[in-house]
């Protein structure tokens, strides 16, 4: 049986796709926050597709989705009352497989959720063992080390998860309430002291195995970047 988590702030319309999905014969799950969402998607082993709300609680459906598109290849279709050309190109480009905009018919969404089934088969298996690379800058999901240069670099746990994120989208400007919740999976509260240190911290120790060249960059007002080459 296809199991598919609803992730809908909205309760009344979270329960009335779980018993319209149940009726089709598949088996649901239900959260109402982005938080609970990411969470439930690292944990649950045998998901089959998520359908996303895009305005949710503590954090926002565009961010979950990049933030599980680090981890997961698991099909996300997007619902929102978002109807703009650019909103459905924007999540499209961030990995969702599809976008349906609210209203919409309940057959509607069981023809598009049938499709993405079909197409994307059994793709729903974290990744692992994947190599990612910047600059002269080396991580390896496998054996979670990061290297500079050939020389290991020694991490904290968060300090990894913060180079994970980014390597993981390497064009994304990430806020410092992007960082803060994909990382910590704590609501962000304009406390940028954590960040800052991290990042700092994170620097520093690139810094002395690679002094020549940038890695992070701070865009101001905005959060950090991956430093592009020049070349």
């Amino acid at each position: 049986m296809k199991k598919i988590l609803i992730v809908e702030d909205d309760k009344e319309i979270n329960s009335l796709l779980g018993e319209y999905l149940g009726g089709l014969g598949y088996e649901t799950l239900s959260v109402h926050n982005g938080l609970d969402a990411v969470r439930v998607i690292r944990e649950q082993q045998e998901l089959s597709l998520v359908l996303l709300d895009l305005m949710l609680p503590f954090k926002s459906g565009d961010v979950v989705l990049g933030e599980i598109r680090t981890f997961t290849q698991l099909p996300v279709i997007v619902l929102s009352a978002k109807s703009t050309v650019q909103s459905k190109v924007d999540v499209i480009r961030l990995g969702a497989d599809d976008y349906l905009t609210k209203p919409f018919d309940l057959d509607e969404l069981a023809v598009r959720i049938e499709a993405v089934l079909r197409r994307c088969g059994g793709r729903g298996e974290k990744t692992a063992g994947k190599t990612l690379i910047h600059k002269a800058l080396t991580l390896d999901t496998d054996a979670k080390t990061v290297t500079v240069k050939g020389s290991e670099l020694s991490l904290t746990v968060k300090e990894y998860e913060i180079l994970l994120l980014m390597l993981s989208n390497p064009t994304k400007l990430f806020s410092k309430a992007n960082l803060f919740e994909s990382v910590w999976g704590e609501p962000y509260f304009s406390d940028d002291k954590t960040i800052k240190v991290h990042m700092s911290n994170l620097r520093s120790k690139i810094k002395k195995l690679d002094p020549d060249e940038e890695y992070i960059e701070t865009v101001w007002g905005m959060g950090y970047k991956l430093t592009q080459s020049t070349v």
